[in-house]
C-alpha cells in the first residue's frame, strides 16, 4: 500500500489501533511507514506508555502533569529497564538486543491464588523453573514463614496496583528476580519485607507499607515507580543500585540508609545498571511558586522572599574595580539564564535618590566660588604628585570608572554549573561518579528523614524533591554525597547535614524555606557547594561550625532570616563568587573564632551588616562587593579580627566599616565610598550599644542541637591553623580609599590603640578624620586627607594622637583642629579654606616640621589655654598674609620658635615649593626629610627666625616679613 493513497490523518488513525508488536513490524516496512509510526508519539505511544502495568507516568511522582519530550522514548527506556533482570546468563553476552526477546525453553506462566494452579506463593516457588512468571491473582496472599527465592523468577500482580497484597518476608538466594505490581506488607514475625545478600532484584510499580528492604553487597537492586509508606530501604556496602521515580512518605527514620564503602565485589548486574545510569539524566525541577510562603512586604510593594528581586548595584571608585547601576545586569543576567528562576527574577525598581549618581567632582566643586578661584590660584601650591595621587586620580577620572565598570560586570557574573565543572576537575569527577546508591526523580515527604549516609557510604541524588521532613540528607563519617538539581524545602531542621569528615558535591539545588540552616557543615566535613539557590530560610542559609570546611562557590543566597553564611567555632570554608543579597540579617557572619577565605562575592541589600565579624572571628575578606545594605557594610564587633582587603564597600545606608575598639582588624586597600554615614567608624561601645544587634549573624543554638551518639555537636575546635598573613598587634587601617561618604571619612571613639596610615580620605560629607575619643594613642600617618566638607582632622579634648607625614589639602574648613594631646609632625597642611592648624582649649601638642598654608586664615592659630611646642614649621603665605596667631595669657606654656614664613612674587615660585621633599604623603619609601629653605633660590622675601617665645606681651606675630 502506498502512503500517498490515503490522507496522512487517516493512516495515523488506522495505526493508532495497532498493538506494540504490529507497530514494530510496520515501522520496518518502509521509511514512510516508519515516519508514520513515529508521528503517533502523543497518541498511540502515549496510550501504550500510560497503560502499562510495569510503570507509571514518566514524570511521576514529582511532575505528573508535565509530559515527557517523547512518549515513545519514555516507553522504550521503561521497557529496556524492565528486562534488566533477564541479562545474567552467559549466552546473552553476544547481543543485548536478543536478550530482550530471549525465552528459556520451558518458560511457564503460573497463576497463584483462588482459581489458579497454586494456592500459595510458597507452593508455586517449589514447583517453578528458572525465569518462570508467577502471576498473583487479586486478593491477599499471606505467608506464615520466611519465603526463599532459590531460582530466578518473576512475580507479577494481576489487575491494577492495589488489587494484589502480599504479606510475606522474602529472602532471595538466586542471582536475579523481578517483582511487579504488588503491595508489600510485613508479616507478623518481622518488619523485613525483602532481603538479598548476593543477587539482583528489580521492583517495578510496587507499594511497600510499614516495612523495609535490605540489600547487602554484593547484592544490588533497581527500584522504579514504587511507593514507600512508612517504609525504608537499607543498603549495606552496595556497589551500585538505582532508585528512580519513587515516593517515600511518613518515614519514622531515614527513608533510605546507605551504610559502608561500596564493595569492590560486584555482581553481574552492576555493569547493566551503570549503562542505565549513564543513559538517564535528571531534568531540572521547576518549583511550584505556591510552595514558597510570601515574605513580609516591603517599601516596593513586592514580597521580600518571592518573587525574588535582584539588587540594583551602584558602586563607586575603586583601585581595582568598579560597578554602577547597570552592573545589576550581571546579577540579573546570570539569574535569568537559569530556567528555574528565569521568570521569577526581576530588577529592583529604586528611586534614583536612594543611590545618587556617581559624581566624583560634586564635593570638590563646592569648596570655593567662581569669584575666588582666580585669587586662590595665585597662592595655590602644587600638591598633586604625592604618594596617593594615583588613588585620587581613580576617584575623579570618569573614563577609568567606565572601563573598570565593564570589567567588574564581567567578573561578577555568576558562573553556571557547566562552567564550574569545566574549571574544577574534582567537581567534574564527583558529578560523573557512579558508585553506591543513585536516587533520581524521587519524592521524599512528611517523614523524619530522607537519606542517611554513614560509615564511608556513597550516594548520588538527582532531580528529587525533599519536603516537610525533619531533615533531607544527613551525611557523616567519611561518607560522600553528590546532589544535583534537587529541591529541598520546609524541613523542620536543616536541609542538608554534613558531619565527621563527610564530603561530596552539592550543586544546582533549590534549597529554601527550611526551619534551620539550608546546609549545615560541621566536624571536619569538606563538601563542594556550587551553584545552588539557598533562600527564604527561617535561619541561616549555610552554617559552617566546629572545624567544618568546604568550598562554597557561585551560589545565590538570599532572603534568609539570619546570616546568609554563618561561620563559627573554627569553621574554615572557602567562600567565593557567591551572590548574597536581601537577607534579613548579615550577609556573612563570622563569630566565635570562625575563620574562612571570603573572596570575590557580591554581598548587597542585606538588612544588617554585609559582613559581620565578632568574638574572635578571624576571616580573610578580600575583593568582595559589599553594597546597598540597609545598615553597615562591614561590622567588626567585640574582639573581632580579620584581614579586610581589596573590597568595594559602597552605598550602604550605615557606615562603610563599623568596628569596636576591642577588635583587631587589618583594613587595607579597600574602596569605601558613598555610604550614608561614616566611611570607617571606630567605637569603644559594646556590641549591644549604638543601635547594633548583639549578633548580626543570628541566634542559632548550636549547643542544643542533638547530633546523635558520640557528641558530634560539640562545637569546640581541636585544630588550630595560624592565619597566613601579616600579624598585627594594633588595629590597622591602611591604604584605603575613603571617599564621598555622607559623614566623616574616619570617625574614632576608641579606648585602644589605632593605626591609620596611607589612606586617601577624600570629599566626605563631614570632616576627613574625627578623633572624638582616644584614651590610647591613635597614629594618623602618611594619609592624604583632601576636599572634605569640613576640617581635615579634628582631635577632641583628652585624645592622644600622632599626626605624621600626612597631606591635608583643600578641606572646606580648617586643616587640623586639635583640643587634645600628641604630636603633629612632618605634615603638609596646604590650601585649606580656614586655618591650617588650630589648637583650642587645653590642647597640648608638639607641632614641628610641618609645611602649612591657609588661603584665608592663619597658618597656625592657638586659642584658649592651648600650649605645647610650635617649632621648625614652614608656613607659606596665603591671601590673608596671616601666619601664627597665639594667645597672650599662657605665653609661658607655649614655646614658639624657629618657624619660617615664605612669601612669593611669581606664580612660578608657588608651583615649585613642595619639591624637597615632594608633597606628602610619601608611601613608597620616600624619606620624610626636613625642609631646608635658608638661601633657597625660590625665596624672594627676607626670613627671620624668632628664637624663643613672645614674652612680655609682645607682638602676636612670630614671623616678620
Amino acid at each position: 500500500m502506498e502512503v500517498s493513497g490515503l490522507p496522512v490523518e487517516l493512516w495515523q488513525l488506522i495505526f493508532s489501533y495497532l498493538r506494540l508488536p504490529d507497530l514494530g513490524r510496520c515501522s520496518l516496512v518502509c521509511r514512510a511507514w516508519c515516519e508514520l509510526v513515529l508521528s503517533l508519539d502523543k497518541t498511540r505511544w502515549r496510550q501504550l506508555c500510560l497503560g502499562c502495568l510495569d510503570h507509571r507516568h514518566p514524570n511521576w511522582p514529582n511532575q505528573p502533569g508535565v509530559e515527557p519530550p517523547s512518549w515513545r522514548e519514555a516507553f522504550k527506556q521503561h521497557y529496556l529497564a524492565s528486562k534488566t533482570w533477564t541479562r545474567n546468563t552467559q549466552g546473552l553476552e553476544s547481543s543485548n538486543c536478543l536478550s530482550l526477546f530471549w525465552r528459556r525453553k520451558g518458560h511457564r506462566r503460573l497463576c497463584v491464588g483462588v482459581g489458579g494452579e497454586f494456592s500459595s506463593l510458597r507452593a508455586a516457588l517449589a514447583a517453578t523453573s528458572p525465569y518462570d512468571r508467577l502471576v498473583l491473582l487479586p486478593g491477599v496472599h499471606e505467608e506464615q514463614g520466611e519465603v526463599l527465592l532459590k531460582v530466578p523468577v518473576e512475580v507479577v500482580g494481576q489487575g491494577k496496583l492495589g488489587d494484589v497484597v502480599l504479606l510475606a518476608s522474602i529472602d532471595q538466594h538466586c542471582p536475579t528476580a523481578r517483582l511487579c505490581n504488588l503491595v508489600f506488607m510485613p508479616s507478623r514475625f518481622t518488619s523485613v519485607l525483602y532481603k538479598t545478600t548476593s543477587g539482583y532484584v528489580q521492583f517495578d510499580n510496587c507499594n511497600f507499607e510499614s516495612g523495609q528492604l535490605q540489600i547487602h553487597a554484593p547484592g544490588t537492586c533497581q527500584v522504579k515507580f514504587c511507593t514507600f509508606s512508612q517504609s525504608s530501604i537499607h543498603l549495606h556496602s552496595v556497589a551500585l543500585c538505582i532508585l528512580e521515580h519513587c515516593e517515600f512518605t511518613g518515614s519514622e527514620n531515614a527513608s533510605v540508609t546507605v551504610e559502608g564503602c561500596p564493595s569492590s565485589e560486584r555482581n553481574w548486574a552492576c555493569k547493566h545498571l551503570a549503562v542505565l545510569a549513564k543513559s538517564c539524566t535528571a531534568s531540572p525541577q521547576v518549583p511550584d511558586p505556591g510552595s514558597c510562603p510570601m515574605g513580609q512586604r516591603d517599601g516596593w510593594g513586592e514580597s521580600l522572599l518571592g518573587p525574588v528581586r535582584t539588587c540594583k548595584i551602584v558602586v563607586g571608585e575603586e583601585r581595582s574595580s568598579f560597578l554602577s547601576a547597570v552592573g545589576a545586569q550581571a546579577l540579573l543576567g546570570s539569574a535569568q539564564e537559569d530556567t528555574e528562576f528565569g521568570e521569577n527574577l526581576q530588577a529592583a525598581k529604586e528611586e534614583e535618590e536612594e543611590y545618587p549618581a556617581l559624581n566624583s567632582n560634586s564635593s570638590d566643586s563646592d569648596l570655593c566660588s567662581n569669584d575666588e578661584e582666580d585669587a586662590q590660584a595665585a597662592y595655590r601650591l602644587s600638591c598633586q604628585s604625592h604618594g596617593l595621587s594615583h588613588t585620587l586620580a581613580d576617584v575623579t577620572d570618569s573614563r577609568l570608572q567606565s572601563n573598570r565598570l565593564h570589567a567588574l560586570r564581567r567578573d561578577l557574573k555568576l558562573k553556571s554549573l557547566q562552567q564550574e565543572l569545566q574549571q574544577d576537575k574534582e567537581a567534574q569527577a564527583l558529578a560523573n561518579s557512579l558508585q553506591g546508591c543513585i536516587i533520581r526523580q524521587c519524592l521524599f515527604k512528611d517523614g523524619k528523614g530522607g537519606i542517611f549516609i554513614y560509615s564511608q557510604g556513597q550516594a548520588k541524588l538527582e532531580g528529587s524533591i525533599f519536603r516537610d521532613l525533619t531533615y533531607a540528607v544527613r551525611c557523616i563519617q567519611n561518607s560522600k554525597v553528590v546532589m544535583l538539581r534537587n529541591d529541598i524545602h520546609h524541613c523542620k531542621a536543616s536541609g542538608i547535614f554534613l558531619r565527621l569528615s563527610a564530603g561530596g558535591l552539592i550543586a544546582d539545588n533549590n534549597i529554601h524555606s527550611n526551619c534551620e540552616a539550608g546546609v549545615d557543615i560541621r566536624k571536619g566535613a569538606n563538601p563542594l557547594v556550587l551553584c545552588n539557590k539557598i533562600h527564604s530560610g527561617l535561619r541561616s542559609g549555610i552554617v559552617i561550625v566546629g572545624n567544618g570546611k568546604g568550598i562554597i562557590r557561585s551560589n545565590q543566597i538570599y532572603g534568609n532570616k539570619e546570616a546568609g553564611i554563618y561561620i563559627l567555632y573554627n569553621g574554615n570554608p572557602t567562600v567565593s563568587g557567591n551572590h548574597i543579597f536581601q537577607g534579613l540579617a548579615a550577609g556573612i557572619a563570622v563569630n566565635e573564632n570562625g575563620r574562612g577565605q571570603i573572596t570575590g562575592n557580591v554581598i548587597c541589600k542585606n538588612q544588617w551588616g554585609g559582613a559581620d565579624i565578632r568574638h574572635g572571628g578571624d576571616p580573610i575578606l578580600r575583593n568582595n562587593l559589599i553594597s546597598g545594605g540597609y545598615s553597615d557594610g562591614v561590622v567588626v564587633g567585640e574582639h573581632g579580627k580579620g584581614l579586610i582587603e581589596g573590597n568595594t564597600i559602597y552605598g550602604n545606608k550605615g557606615c562603610g566599616v563599623w568596628m569596636t575598639s576591642s577588635s583587631l582588624p587589618h583594613l587595607t586597600n579597600n574602596d569605601i565610598s558613598h555610604n550614608s554615614i561614616y566611611g570607617v567608624a571606630v567605637f569603644c561601645c559594646k556590641d549591644d550599644a549604638g543601635g547594633h544587634h548583639p549578633s548580626q549573624g543570628g541566634s542559632e543554638s548550636f549547643q542544643e542541637e542533638r547530633e546523635g551518639p558520640g557528641g558530634e555537636n560539640d562545637p569546640d575546635s581541636e585544630e588550630e591553623h595560624p592565619a597566613a598573613r601579616r600579624p598585627i598587634s594594633v588595629a590597622l587601617v591602611e591604604l584605603n580609599s575613603i571617599n564621598h561618604n555622607g559623614a566623616a571619612g574616619l570617625h574614632v571613639k576608641s579606648s585602644e590603640e589605632l593605626n591609620i596610615t596611607a589612606n586617601a580620605i577624600h570629599a566626605n560629607g563631614d570632616g576627613g578624620v574625627m578623633v572624638l575619643q582616644s584614651t590610647q594613642l591613635t597614629r594618623i600617618t602618611n594619609n592624604s586627607i583632601s576636599c572634605n566638607s569640613r576640617e581635615g582632622v579634628l582631635v577632641e579634648a583628652e585624645c592622644q594622637v600622632e599626626l605624621r607625614g600626612n597631606g591635608i589639602y583643600e578641606n572646606s574648613s580648617h586643616g587640623i583642629i586639635s583640643k587634645g594631646e600628641g604630636i603633629i609632625a612632618e605634615n603638609d597642611i596646604i590650601g585649606n579654606h580656614r586655618c591650617g592648624l588650630q589648637l583650642l582649649q587645653a590642647a597640648d601638642m608638639k607641632v614641628t616640621q610641618n609645611r602649612i598654608q591657609s588661603f584665608r586664615g592663619y597658618g597656625i592659630a592657638l586659642f584658649d589655654e592651648a600650649k605645647g611646642v610650635v617649632q621648625e614649621n614652614l608656613i607659606f603665605q596665603g591671601r590673608s598674609k596671616k601666619s601664627i596667631l597665639r594667645p597672650i595669657s599662657n605665653a609661658e606654656d607655649c614655646i614658639i620658635q624657629n618657624n619660617v614664613l615664605l612669601t612669593f612674587k611669581k606664580r612660578f615660585d608657588v608651583e615649585c615649593m613642595l619639591i624637597n621633599p615632594p608633597a606628602r604623603p610619601h608611601i613608597e619609601g620616600a624619606a620624610l626629610g626636613s625642609c631646608t629653605v635658608a638661601g633657597g633660590p625660590m625665596v624672594s622675601s627676607i626670613t627671620t627666625r624668632v628664637e624663643g617665645g613672645c614674652h612680655n606681651h609682645g607682638s602676636i606675630f612670630c614671623t616678620i616679613l
